[in-house]
């Protein structure tokens, strides 16, 4: 190994691709990065809440064989000893998977690995822990009767949004440079946006899923990271298919980091500040998407205000969502019902009023979306919106406020449309509000058009690096 040593704390806040920079270089160790992974938890997450379970033997058995292949010059894979975690709705062998409910026992045998999970192990990643959900990932704050509450690194008053709130936290903290979460109404670009990282929904099926979500095909799987050559790395990896998941794509053979820095220049990009309905975006969230849609400009990019022409779809989202917390309510014995979050339990109680014609109306009323937001994107390479209409507001607990359409999503109102449409979508960090707290862009790509929006927050992180919270005032 080098005399030139990175300092050990420093590793916490090193991206993935420069943690393989410095196995490779023998500046660092894989050993050593997990050692100073959980010395960043020990000294930061009992304030932020970000994980409900570690794995620090399981972590460092797995650093230290990768350390060994490091030093033989034999890595496995291009995450080989990268410590990352997995929210807590993904099965992960070896660790319970309780999906943020107290009716799922910890105490049973967990001896199979979920697709993303298995690819992960097979490119030699070392997975720490597992990151905090609402229950059943059923909304858009991470807060449980389970594990309470999960807190923004920004500022620990504030909340990470969710349900991949723990993903998101622990990844702005420095606690994994990469954490594997799930959206099904903008569970990964709403916390991106509110915690400051980069978060990437991929085109529905382009990372497979097993066992398939109970809220049906709106849910996605993706990273979160600290820079977006990290989650080109992370989608080379977990875009495999398997056979596990019906609905996963075939096999897309493309390297998704060749062109990701090809730029905007002469791209098509659509500009839509509200999409036509969202009331009440923040003065500053305005602001600087504003900005942000500017500086496509400044790259090159052909950008056009325009509005993507649909009504607000928050019916049919939280009607196929209220349905599958139906669904999973009545998989719940009485016993376990009244252990379940009051949220959860409103969001089951409305899926209960909705009538098989209403649900046959919702599938339609989704179908025209898609097909609309099809023909649009024929017109144009990127969609580009806020990517949430306000700042973190307060962490509050589970139940603070009836639990309804509006009050679930209607803060979000840019993330769930896309969900329904299936397209790939990210949040990138795009300033930060005078109380110093971050915002988010956006970037929407046609269906199938990974790559591409890669390609273009590549682009833009390039000319706006993404910035780290002060994380001082909880060491």
């Amino acid at each position: 190994m080098s005399s030139h040593r990175t300092d050990q704390y420093a590793l916490a806040d090193c991206t993935a691709h420069e943690l393989v920079q410095l196995y490779r270089t023998g500046q660092a160790s894989p050993l050593e990065a997990a050692s100073a992974v959980f010395g960043r938890m020990d000294r930061v997450d009992g304030t932020l809440n970000a994980f409900c379970h570690l794995d620090p033997e399981g972590a460092a058995q797995a650093a230290r064989a990768s350390t060994q292949r490091w030093q033989q010059g034999t890595p496995i894979g291009p995450l080989d000893g990268v410590p990352v975690s997995i929210k807590d709705l993904i099965l992960t062998r070896g660790m319970p998977t309780r999906r943020g409910s107290a009716t799922i026992a910890a105490e049973q045998p967990w001896e199979v690995d979920a697709p993303v999970t298995a690819r992960l192990r097979a490119a030699g990643a070392v997975i720490v822990g597992k990151t905090a959900t609402p229950e059943f990932g059923c909304k858009c704050e991470t807060n449980s009767p389970l594990t309470g509450l999960t807190r923004n690194p920004w500022n620990p008053a504030k909340t990470t949004g969710g349900s991949s709130g723990g993903a998101a936290a622990a990844v702005a903290a420095g606690m994994a440079p990469i954490a594997i979460g799930t959206d099904g109404a903008g569970s990964i670009r709403n916390p991106a946006a509110l915690c400051g990282n980069f978060g990437f929904k991929p085109s529905f099926g382009r990372v497979p899923a097993w066992p398939l979500s109970p809220f049906g095909t709106v849910a996605h799987l993706g990273p979160h990271t600290m820079s977006v050559l990290d989650a080109a790395m992370v989608m080379n990896v977990i875009k495999q298919p398997d056979a596990r998941d019906w609905t996963s794509l075939p096999f897309d053979p493309r390297d998704y980091l060749v062109g990701l820095n090809d730029g905007v220049r002469g791209l098509r990009v659509a500009w839509s500040p509200t999409l036509c309905f969202a009331k009440d975006v923040h003065p500053e969230v305005a602001a600087a998407t504003l900005r942000a849609a500017e500086a496509f400009v400044a790259m090159g990019a052909l950008v056009e205000q325009v509005d993507p022409g649909f009504a607000d779809p928050l019916d049919i989202s939280t009607g196929l969502w209220f349905l599958g917390a139906w669904q999973v309510w009545n998989g719940l014995t009485p016993d376990q019902q009244a252990l379940t979050d009051p949220d959860f339990a409103a969001q089951a109680q409305l899926g209960a009023r909705l009538s098989t014609l209403d649900v046959q109306e919702l599938h339609l009323r989704r179908g025209a979306l898609g097909s609309h937001m099809r023909q649009f994107m024929g017109g144009y390479d990127l969609l580009l919106t806020p990517a949430v209409s306000i700042p973190a507001f307060d962490a509050l607990p589970a139940g603070h406020r009836p639990m309804d359409a509006q009050s679930m999503l209607g803060w979000s109102p840019f993330s769930y449309p896309f969900n329904l449409t299936q397209q790939p979508a990210c949040s990138i960090p795009c300033g930060l509000t005078e109380g110093g707290l971050p915002i988010g862009l956006q970037i929407v790509g046609p269906m199938f058009g990974d790559a591409m929006v890669l390609r273009a927050a590549r682009a833009y992180e390039s000319m706006h690096p993404i910035p780290r919270p002060d994380l001082n005032p909880l060491l």
